[in-house]
Protein backbone atom coordinates (compact mmCIF):
# COMPACT_ATOMS: atom_id res chain seq x y z
CA UNK A 1 0.00 0.00 0.00
CA UNK A 2 1.33 3.54 -1.03
CA UNK A 3 1.90 6.23 2.05
CA UNK A 4 -0.92 8.19 0.40
CA UNK A 5 -3.68 6.95 -1.45
CA UNK A 6 -3.51 10.66 -3.25
CA UNK A 7 -0.42 11.01 -5.55
CA UNK A 8 0.25 13.48 -8.76
CA UNK A 9 -1.00 12.47 -11.71
CA UNK A 10 -0.30 12.44 -16.03
CA UNK A 11 -3.05 15.35 -16.41
CA UNK A 12 -4.21 15.89 -19.96
CA UNK A 13 -5.01 19.29 -20.03
CA UNK A 14 -7.24 20.90 -23.40
CA UNK A 15 -4.69 22.85 -25.40
CA UNK A 16 -5.96 25.58 -28.35
CA UNK A 17 -9.20 26.18 -27.77
CA UNK A 18 -11.61 28.79 -25.71
CA UNK A 19 -12.36 27.37 -22.15
CA UNK A 20 -15.28 29.19 -21.92
CA UNK A 21 -16.54 26.49 -24.00
CA UNK A 22 -14.73 23.47 -23.20
CA UNK A 23 -15.88 23.30 -19.38
CA UNK A 24 -19.26 21.97 -18.74
CA UNK A 25 -20.82 21.43 -14.98
CA UNK A 26 -20.65 17.96 -13.70
CA UNK A 27 -23.47 15.62 -15.72
CA UNK A 28 -24.98 14.34 -12.72
CA UNK A 29 -26.67 18.46 -12.42
CA UNK A 30 -29.95 19.17 -13.69
CA UNK A 31 -31.12 15.60 -14.42
CA UNK A 32 -34.54 17.02 -14.63
CA UNK A 33 -34.22 20.35 -16.20
CA UNK A 34 -33.13 18.86 -19.66
CA UNK A 35 -33.99 22.75 -20.78
CA UNK A 36 -30.04 23.43 -19.12
CA UNK A 37 -28.27 21.01 -21.19
CA UNK A 38 -30.12 22.00 -24.20
CA UNK A 39 -29.08 25.70 -23.66
CA UNK A 40 -25.29 24.42 -22.96
CA UNK A 41 -25.65 22.50 -26.34
CA UNK A 42 -26.67 25.46 -28.56
CA UNK A 43 -24.28 27.70 -26.79
CA UNK A 44 -21.14 25.27 -26.85
CA UNK A 45 -22.58 24.81 -30.68
CA UNK A 46 -19.24 23.07 -33.20
CA UNK A 47 -16.94 24.41 -30.37
CA UNK A 48 -14.35 21.30 -28.70
CA UNK A 49 -16.02 20.99 -25.47
CA UNK A 50 -16.39 18.23 -22.64
CA UNK A 51 -19.80 18.32 -23.72
CA UNK A 52 -18.34 15.73 -26.26
CA UNK A 53 -17.09 13.73 -24.33
CA UNK A 54 -19.93 13.04 -20.98
CA UNK A 55 -23.16 11.59 -21.11
CA UNK A 56 -25.60 14.18 -19.17
CA UNK A 57 -27.31 11.40 -16.50
CA UNK A 58 -30.29 12.63 -18.04
CA UNK A 59 -29.50 10.18 -21.05
CA UNK A 60 -28.22 7.27 -19.39
CA UNK A 61 -31.46 5.64 -19.77
CA UNK A 62 -32.54 6.71 -23.06
CA UNK A 63 -33.01 4.75 -26.11
CA UNK A 64 -29.96 5.37 -28.12
CA UNK A 65 -27.82 5.30 -25.17
CA UNK A 66 -25.57 2.85 -26.87
CA UNK A 67 -24.85 5.26 -30.09
CA UNK A 68 -24.10 8.42 -27.37
CA UNK A 69 -21.18 6.25 -25.70
CA UNK A 70 -19.93 5.20 -28.85
CA UNK A 71 -19.99 8.91 -30.19
CA UNK A 72 -18.50 9.86 -26.92
CA UNK A 73 -15.46 7.32 -27.48
CA UNK A 74 -14.99 8.19 -31.17
CA UNK A 75 -14.51 12.19 -29.79
CA UNK A 76 -12.13 11.26 -27.33
CA UNK A 77 -10.00 9.18 -29.80
CA UNK A 78 -10.02 12.04 -32.41
CA UNK A 79 -9.47 14.99 -29.56
CA UNK A 80 -6.09 12.92 -28.90
CA UNK A 81 -5.05 12.26 -32.38
CA UNK A 82 -5.55 16.03 -32.79
CA UNK A 83 -3.27 17.16 -29.85
CA UNK A 84 -6.60 18.73 -28.83
CA UNK A 85 -5.53 16.97 -25.70
CA UNK A 86 -1.20 18.19 -24.20
CA UNK A 87 -0.48 15.86 -21.18
CA UNK A 88 1.28 17.17 -18.22
CA UNK A 89 3.35 14.27 -16.56
CA UNK A 90 3.66 13.60 -13.25
CA UNK A 91 1.54 16.59 -12.39
CA UNK A 92 -0.54 17.95 -9.13
CA UNK A 93 -2.83 21.35 -9.51
CA UNK A 94 -3.47 24.03 -7.63
CA UNK A 95 -7.61 24.85 -8.13
CA UNK A 96 -8.55 27.94 -7.50
CA UNK A 97 -12.35 28.65 -7.88
CA UNK A 98 -13.71 31.93 -7.84
CA UNK A 99 -17.61 30.97 -7.27
CA UNK A 100 -20.82 32.55 -8.42
CA UNK A 101 -21.35 33.93 -4.55
CA UNK A 102 -17.90 35.54 -4.57
CA UNK A 103 -16.26 32.95 -2.26
CA UNK A 104 -13.15 31.20 -3.46
CA UNK A 105 -13.18 27.29 -3.13
CA UNK A 106 -9.54 25.28 -3.53
CA UNK A 107 -8.43 21.97 -4.30
CA UNK A 108 -5.74 19.56 -5.15
CA UNK A 109 -6.15 17.89 -8.68
CA UNK A 110 -4.27 14.01 -8.48
CA UNK A 111 -5.04 10.60 -8.34
CA UNK A 112 -6.23 8.43 -6.07
CA UNK A 113 -5.61 4.70 -5.93
CA UNK A 114 -8.27 2.73 -6.40
CA UNK A 115 -6.91 -0.19 -4.07
CA UNK A 116 -7.17 2.20 -1.55
CA UNK A 117 -10.75 2.41 -2.16
CA UNK A 118 -14.32 0.50 -1.47
CA UNK A 119 -17.57 1.29 -1.64
CA UNK A 120 -19.09 -2.08 0.25
CA UNK A 121 -20.92 -1.10 3.21
CA UNK A 122 -19.27 -0.83 6.24
CA UNK A 123 -15.64 -0.94 4.64
CA UNK A 124 -12.73 0.30 6.45
CA UNK A 125 -10.52 1.38 3.65
CA UNK A 126 -8.69 4.89 4.03
CA UNK A 127 -10.64 6.36 1.06
CA UNK A 128 -14.51 5.35 1.68
CA UNK A 129 -18.15 6.25 0.52
CA UNK A 130 -20.07 9.21 2.81
CA UNK A 131 -23.01 7.86 1.41
CA UNK A 132 -24.82 4.66 0.43
CA UNK A 133 -23.83 3.32 -2.85
CA UNK A 134 -26.93 2.46 -5.21
CA UNK A 135 -25.45 -0.86 -6.42
CA UNK A 136 -27.89 -0.66 -9.58
CA UNK A 137 -26.63 2.51 -10.83
CA UNK A 138 -22.84 1.18 -11.41
CA UNK A 139 -24.08 -1.21 -14.80
CA UNK A 140 -25.05 1.43 -16.51
CA UNK A 141 -21.88 4.37 -15.91
CA UNK A 142 -19.75 1.35 -16.48
CA UNK A 143 -20.72 0.95 -20.04
CA UNK A 144 -19.71 4.61 -20.22
CA UNK A 145 -15.99 4.31 -18.85
CA UNK A 146 -15.19 0.56 -19.64
CA UNK A 147 -14.10 1.33 -23.61
CA UNK A 148 -13.04 4.94 -22.73
CA UNK A 149 -9.53 5.88 -23.43
CA UNK A 150 -9.35 8.64 -21.36
CA UNK A 151 -11.52 9.69 -17.88
CA UNK A 152 -13.40 12.94 -16.98
CA UNK A 153 -13.33 13.64 -13.00
CA UNK A 154 -16.50 15.86 -11.04
CA UNK A 155 -15.30 13.89 -7.91
CA UNK A 156 -14.43 16.12 -5.20
CA UNK A 157 -12.95 13.96 -2.22
CA UNK A 158 -12.66 15.61 1.40
CA UNK A 159 -9.80 15.87 3.86
CA UNK A 160 -10.45 16.69 7.44
CA UNK A 161 -8.01 19.03 7.98
CA UNK A 162 -9.09 21.95 10.68
CA UNK A 163 -6.39 23.85 11.06
CA UNK A 164 -6.13 24.11 6.92
CA UNK A 165 -2.03 23.43 7.19
CA UNK A 166 -2.07 21.19 3.92
CA UNK A 167 -4.43 23.22 0.78
CA UNK A 168 -4.67 26.54 2.17
CA UNK A 169 -1.07 27.95 2.34
CA UNK A 170 -0.66 27.00 -0.83
CA UNK A 171 -2.57 29.95 -1.86
CA UNK A 172 0.30 32.48 -0.38
CA UNK A 173 2.35 34.68 -2.55
CA UNK A 174 5.56 32.84 -1.48
CA UNK A 175 3.90 29.68 -2.49
CA UNK A 176 2.27 31.00 -6.05
CA UNK A 177 6.02 32.09 -7.02
CA UNK A 178 7.26 28.53 -7.22
CA UNK A 179 3.87 27.66 -8.95
CA UNK A 180 2.90 27.82 -13.05
CA UNK A 181 -0.16 29.24 -13.71
CA UNK A 182 -1.13 26.91 -16.37
CA UNK A 183 -4.91 27.47 -16.96
CA UNK A 184 -7.32 30.42 -16.13
CA UNK A 185 -10.99 30.56 -17.44
CA UNK A 186 -14.76 31.61 -17.03
CA UNK A 187 -16.77 29.18 -16.34
CA UNK A 188 -20.32 29.39 -18.28
CA UNK A 189 -23.69 28.96 -16.64
CA UNK A 190 -23.01 31.02 -13.15
CA UNK A 191 -20.10 28.75 -13.10
CA UNK A 192 -17.68 31.42 -11.72
CA UNK A 193 -13.87 31.44 -12.30
CA UNK A 194 -11.57 28.70 -12.38
CA UNK A 195 -7.39 28.91 -12.26
CA UNK A 196 -5.10 25.98 -12.27
CA UNK A 197 -1.62 25.98 -11.14
CA UNK A 198 1.43 23.43 -10.72
CA UNK A 199 2.40 23.05 -7.89
CA UNK A 200 6.40 22.51 -7.80
CA UNK A 201 7.89 19.15 -7.12
CA UNK A 202 9.07 19.52 -4.06
CA UNK A 203 5.43 21.27 -3.07
CA UNK A 204 4.07 18.19 -4.50
CA UNK A 205 6.25 15.72 -2.49
CA UNK A 206 5.41 17.87 1.17
CA UNK A 207 1.39 17.77 0.26
CA UNK A 208 1.90 14.20 0.09
CA UNK A 209 4.37 13.85 3.28
CA UNK A 210 0.99 15.51 5.34
CA UNK A 211 -1.50 13.47 3.96
CA UNK A 212 0.77 10.29 4.78
CA UNK A 213 0.79 11.86 8.61
CA UNK A 214 -2.96 13.02 8.22
CA UNK A 215 -3.58 9.03 8.08
CA UNK A 216 -1.08 8.27 10.66
CA UNK A 217 -3.54 5.43 13.07
CA UNK A 218 -2.09 7.07 16.49
CA UNK A 219 -3.26 10.60 15.10
CA UNK A 220 -6.59 8.85 13.49
CA UNK A 221 -7.23 7.39 17.12
CA UNK A 222 -7.04 10.30 19.21
CA UNK A 223 -8.40 12.90 16.84
CA UNK A 224 -11.65 11.19 16.71
CA UNK A 225 -11.59 9.14 19.93
CA UNK A 226 -11.51 6.57 17.68
CA UNK A 227 -9.39 3.89 19.24
CA UNK A 228 -9.34 0.54 17.35
CA UNK A 229 -11.15 1.81 14.45
CA UNK A 230 -10.08 1.78 10.79
CA UNK A 231 -8.36 5.14 9.64
CA UNK A 232 -10.44 7.09 7.23
CA UNK A 233 -8.17 10.00 5.92
CA UNK A 234 -10.62 10.43 2.69
CA UNK A 235 -14.16 11.26 2.74
CA UNK A 236 -16.57 11.20 -0.46
CA UNK A 237 -18.15 14.51 -1.11
CA UNK A 238 -19.41 14.55 -4.98
CA UNK A 239 -19.14 12.16 -6.96
CA UNK A 240 -19.55 8.76 -5.25
CA UNK A 241 -21.00 6.68 -8.04
CA UNK A 242 -18.39 7.95 -10.42
CA UNK A 243 -15.36 6.49 -7.95
CA UNK A 244 -17.67 3.06 -7.53
CA UNK A 245 -18.09 3.26 -11.80
CA UNK A 246 -13.49 3.68 -11.68
CA UNK A 247 -13.77 1.14 -8.93
CA UNK A 248 -15.85 -1.77 -11.02
CA UNK A 249 -14.44 -1.52 -14.00
CA UNK A 250 -10.49 -1.60 -12.18
CA UNK A 251 -11.62 -4.82 -10.76
CA UNK A 252 -12.94 -6.12 -14.02
CA UNK A 253 -10.01 -5.06 -15.60
CA UNK A 254 -7.70 -6.55 -12.45
CA UNK A 255 -8.53 -9.91 -13.28
CA UNK A 256 -7.09 -10.32 -16.46
CA UNK A 257 -3.76 -8.40 -15.75
CA UNK A 258 -0.53 -9.99 -14.60
CA UNK A 259 0.42 -9.07 -10.40
CA UNK A 260 2.88 -6.61 -12.50
CA UNK A 261 0.76 -4.89 -14.31
CA UNK A 262 -1.37 -4.60 -11.77
CA UNK A 263 1.28 -2.00 -9.98
CA UNK A 264 1.17 0.50 -12.24
CA UNK A 265 -1.87 -0.02 -14.61
CA UNK A 266 -3.55 3.78 -15.53
CA UNK A 267 -6.91 2.23 -14.78
CA UNK A 268 -5.78 1.55 -11.57
CA UNK A 269 -5.84 5.32 -10.16
CA UNK A 270 -8.97 7.55 -10.65
CA UNK A 271 -8.43 11.62 -11.12
CA UNK A 272 -10.17 13.66 -8.46
CA UNK A 273 -10.09 16.99 -6.93
CA UNK A 274 -9.19 16.84 -3.33
CA UNK A 275 -10.68 20.03 -1.17
CA UNK A 276 -10.74 20.51 2.65
CA UNK A 277 -13.88 19.86 4.74
CA UNK A 278 -13.09 23.58 6.25
CA UNK A 279 -12.84 24.85 3.56
CA UNK A 280 -14.65 28.54 3.99
CA UNK A 281 -16.43 28.43 0.50
CA UNK A 282 -17.87 24.57 1.31
CA UNK A 283 -21.40 24.83 2.28
CA UNK A 284 -23.24 21.34 3.09
CA UNK A 285 -26.75 21.80 1.23
CA UNK A 286 -29.79 19.94 1.84
CA UNK A 287 -30.17 17.22 -0.94
CA UNK A 288 -34.66 17.10 -1.60
CA UNK A 289 -36.98 14.89 -3.34
CA UNK A 290 -39.78 14.99 -5.74
CA UNK A 291 -41.63 12.19 -6.84
CA UNK A 292 -43.20 12.06 -10.22
CA UNK A 293 -46.25 9.79 -11.14
CA UNK A 294 -47.69 9.24 -8.07
CA UNK A 295 -50.73 9.96 -6.12
CA UNK A 296 -49.65 12.49 -3.52
CA UNK A 297 -52.65 11.72 -0.90
CA UNK A 298 -52.14 8.14 -1.17
CA UNK A 299 -48.04 8.96 -0.47
CA UNK A 300 -48.87 10.96 2.27
CA UNK A 301 -51.07 8.41 4.23
CA UNK A 302 -48.70 5.51 3.98
CA UNK A 303 -46.02 7.63 5.28
CA UNK A 304 -48.27 8.08 7.96
CA UNK A 305 -49.13 4.86 8.56
CA UNK A 306 -45.32 3.71 8.12
CA UNK A 307 -44.65 5.14 11.23
CA UNK A 308 -45.97 4.75 14.63
CA UNK A 309 -47.22 7.97 16.27
CA UNK A 310 -46.44 10.22 12.89
CA UNK A 311 -48.72 13.15 12.42
CA UNK A 312 -49.37 16.18 10.19
CA UNK A 313 -48.23 19.05 12.06
CA UNK A 314 -44.74 20.55 13.85
CA UNK A 315 -43.72 18.25 16.88
CA UNK A 316 -41.24 16.54 18.83
CA UNK A 317 -38.54 13.94 16.22
CA UNK A 318 -37.95 14.13 12.79
CA UNK A 319 -39.82 16.86 11.09
CA UNK A 320 -40.05 16.69 7.20
CA UNK A 321 -41.60 18.84 4.78
CA UNK A 322 -43.90 18.08 1.56
CA UNK A 323 -44.67 20.73 -0.99
CA UNK A 324 -47.80 20.04 -3.34
CA UNK A 325 -49.48 22.53 -5.85
CA UNK A 326 -50.50 25.50 -4.01
CA UNK A 327 -50.22 23.37 -0.31
CA UNK A 328 -46.91 23.32 1.68
CA UNK A 329 -47.29 20.96 5.16
CA UNK A 330 -45.02 19.04 7.75
CA UNK A 331 -45.02 15.65 9.04
CA UNK A 332 -43.73 14.78 12.28
CA UNK A 333 -42.79 11.42 12.88
CA UNK A 334 -41.44 11.11 17.26
CA UNK A 335 -39.24 8.39 18.32
CA UNK A 336 -36.65 8.17 14.67
CA UNK A 337 -34.56 4.92 14.24
CA UNK A 338 -32.34 6.80 11.78
CA UNK A 339 -29.69 9.92 12.86
CA UNK A 340 -31.12 12.43 9.93
CA UNK A 341 -34.28 13.15 8.64
CA UNK A 342 -32.82 11.64 5.50
CA UNK A 343 -32.94 8.81 6.70
CA UNK A 344 -36.41 7.75 7.97
CA UNK A 345 -37.78 10.05 4.49
CA UNK A 346 -35.48 7.53 2.09
CA UNK A 347 -36.47 4.08 4.33
CA UNK A 348 -39.78 4.88 3.66
CA UNK A 349 -39.72 6.05 -0.22
CA UNK A 350 -37.35 3.08 -1.29
CA UNK A 351 -40.55 1.03 -0.16
CA UNK A 352 -43.12 3.16 -1.48
CA UNK A 353 -41.68 3.46 -4.70
CA UNK A 354 -41.15 -0.76 -5.13
CA UNK A 355 -44.37 -1.01 -4.20
CA UNK A 356 -46.13 1.71 -6.07
CA UNK A 357 -44.16 2.60 -9.09
CA UNK A 358 -42.90 6.60 -10.01
CA UNK A 359 -40.02 7.97 -10.10
CA UNK A 360 -37.66 9.95 -7.44
CA UNK A 361 -35.03 12.76 -8.58
CA UNK A 362 -32.45 14.75 -5.93
CA UNK A 363 -32.99 18.01 -6.42
CA UNK A 364 -30.63 21.18 -5.03
CA UNK A 365 -32.60 24.37 -4.55
CA UNK A 366 -35.48 24.69 -2.42
CA UNK A 367 -37.60 26.91 -5.64
CA UNK A 368 -36.22 23.96 -8.08
CA UNK A 369 -38.82 21.45 -5.75
CA UNK A 370 -42.13 24.23 -5.45
CA UNK A 371 -41.41 23.86 -9.42
CA UNK A 372 -41.35 20.62 -10.20
CA UNK A 373 -43.80 19.33 -7.55
CA UNK A 374 -46.19 21.83 -8.98
CA UNK A 375 -46.79 19.48 -12.28
CA UNK A 376 -49.99 16.38 -11.67
CA UNK A 377 -48.95 13.68 -9.92
CA UNK A 378 -45.97 14.97 -8.39
CA UNK A 379 -44.94 15.68 -4.31
CA UNK A 380 -41.56 17.45 -3.10
CA UNK A 381 -39.87 16.60 0.10
CA UNK A 382 -38.02 19.28 1.43
CA UNK A 383 -35.07 18.26 3.77
CA UNK A 384 -32.54 20.21 6.45
CA UNK A 385 -29.06 20.18 5.84
CA UNK A 386 -26.42 18.34 7.98
CA UNK A 387 -23.18 20.52 9.53
CA UNK A 388 -20.01 19.37 8.60
CA UNK A 389 -18.11 18.69 11.54
CA UNK A 390 -20.88 15.61 11.42
CA UNK A 391 -19.58 14.24 8.15
CA UNK A 392 -16.32 12.55 9.28
CA UNK A 393 -17.13 11.22 12.72
CA UNK A 394 -20.69 9.54 11.58
CA UNK A 395 -19.07 7.80 8.96
CA UNK A 396 -16.20 6.44 11.15
CA UNK A 397 -18.87 5.24 14.03
CA UNK A 398 -22.27 4.64 12.16
CA UNK A 399 -21.34 3.91 8.77
CA UNK A 400 -22.10 5.69 5.36
CA UNK A 401 -25.12 8.17 5.53
CA UNK A 402 -28.26 7.31 3.32
CA UNK A 403 -27.57 8.02 -0.04
CA UNK A 404 -28.30 11.87 -1.22
CA UNK A 405 -27.86 13.49 2.28
CA UNK A 406 -25.79 16.69 1.64
CA UNK A 407 -24.58 18.10 -1.46
CA UNK A 408 -21.52 20.84 -1.55
CA UNK A 409 -23.18 23.74 -2.46
CA UNK A 410 -25.49 24.70 -5.79
CA UNK A 411 -25.30 22.89 -8.54
CA UNK A 412 -23.56 25.45 -10.66
CA UNK A 413 -21.23 25.67 -8.09
CA UNK A 414 -20.07 21.94 -8.96
CA UNK A 415 -16.99 20.79 -10.53
CA UNK A 416 -17.06 21.65 -14.32
CA UNK A 417 -14.80 19.55 -16.45
CA UNK A 418 -11.48 20.84 -17.35
CA UNK A 419 -8.77 18.17 -16.59
CA UNK A 420 -8.45 14.47 -18.18
CA UNK A 421 -6.68 11.37 -17.74
CA UNK A 422 -5.57 8.67 -19.75
CA UNK A 423 -6.73 5.35 -18.32
CA UNK A 424 -5.83 3.07 -21.53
Amino acid sequence: MNETAFSPANILLPHDCGLTKWAVVACDQYTSQPEYWQRVDEYVGDAPSTLRLILPESKLESDNVEEEIEKINHTMEAYLEEGRLKEIENAMLLLERKLDSGKTRLGLIGKLDLEQYSYEKGSGTPIRATEGTVLSRIPPRMKVRKNAPIELPHIMVLIDDPDKKIIEPLLSKESKKQMQMIYSATLMERGGRVSGWLLSKEQAEKVCQQLTALGDPDRFAQFYHAEGKPVLTYAMGDGNHSLATAKACWEELKATLSPEEQETHPARYALVELVNLHDDSLEFEPIHRVLFGVDPKKLLADFLAAYPGAHYGEGEGHQITYVLPGEKGVITVPNPTAQLEVGTLQTFLDRYLEENGGKIDYIHGEDVVEQLASQPDSIGFLLPGMGKDQLFPTVIFDGALPRKTFSMGEAHDKRFYLEARKIK
